[in-house]
């Protein structure tokens, strides 16, 4: 997509000089802004309303309450284009226990309920939030069970994964049943591309899906496509302690994910679907 001075010109932010394309993930397309203010990070969905990034704003703001993110300078809609303008941050190195205590101080902000003010919509994979009082409801109905639907609609499932799905959901049942679970903030998609340090090493994260939840939840995804070190998880349990058992929960938890890919990739994530899912 070529941005043209006159779409540049209607941004909230002083004249653009120059506008460089970057690295921003697999469903916009990024820039580097240049003005005589500094640089800024743009997001562009071509012909998309505003309410495209409405999702990912209202995250960026909740997290922003305990972890450092990007600042937001705007979003809308440009000529038909939906945009999200952010502060543009120069990355370097820092601490795996830092950001282990970071994420632990997000999921220390909590709600009354499980779920979201809205849905995510926009993603490959749509998300339904609506609030639940229980967990186990929320992640059975609103997360796994779309996706094996889905999966069945695209021949991407079977008799044996369906029977063990059922066992699976059985045991997830009964696991919960005597767990008093706190519904946190979790980032949602919390893999190794969606944190970076700044140059200062501050750790930062970014490109939420948030919602609330069982933390546990969120440290599943940082178990499977690695990024996440031993001092991670020793700043995170310093910081906010997990419950006996988190270990052998885990593989419930990193099925959702598993699903996900293998819903976005094809066969390709079947053997570790099967996997997980023979685990019990």
């Amino acid at each position: 997509m070529h941005l043209s001075a006159e779409w540049l010109a209607q941004l909230p932010i002083p004249q653009v000089t120059a506008a460089t394309p970057v690295s921003g993930g697999d469903i916009n397309q990024a820039f580097r802004l240049v003005t005589a203010e500094g640089p800024y990070f743009l997001l562009v969905q071509p012909h998309t309303p505003a309410s495209f990034y409405a999702h990912e704003v209202a995250g960026l703001t909740a997290l922003s309450q305990a972890a450092n993110v990007p600042e937001v300078f705007g979003s809308g809609e440009i000529n038909g284009d939906a945009y999200l303008l952010l502060e543009f941050l120069e990355t370097g190195t820092g601490s795996q226990y830092d950001l282990g205590q970071t994420v632990a101080r997000v999921h220390q902000v909590t709600a009354p309920q499980f779920g979201f003010d809205q849905d995510n919509l926009v993603a490959k994979l749509p998300k339904n939030n609506h609030w639940q009082d229980d967990w186990t409801t929320f992640y059975l109905e609103q997360r796994l069970d779309p996706l094996v639907q889905r999966a069945q609609e695209h021949g991407l499932w079977n008799p044996q994964r369906a029977t063990a799905y059922q066992r699976v959901r059985q045991a997830i049942v009964a696991e919960n049943q005597n767990r008093h679970i706190v519904p946190s903030l979790l980032h949602g998609d919390l893999w190794a591309g969606n944190y970076l340090f700044t140059a200062e090493g501050t750790p930062t994260l970014i490109d939420p899906d948030v919602l609330y939840g069982d933390r546990e939840f969120d440290l599943a995804m940082t178990t499977i496509f690695g990024g996440f070190d031993g001092d991670f998880y020793k700043g995170y349990q310093d910081t906010y302690p997990l419950a006996p058992g988190y270990a052998e929960r885990l593989p419930h938890y990193q099925l959702y994910y598993l699903l996900a890919h293998l819903n976005l990739f094809g066969e390709t994530y079947g053997e570790a679907v099967d996997m997980t899912l023979n685990r019990g």
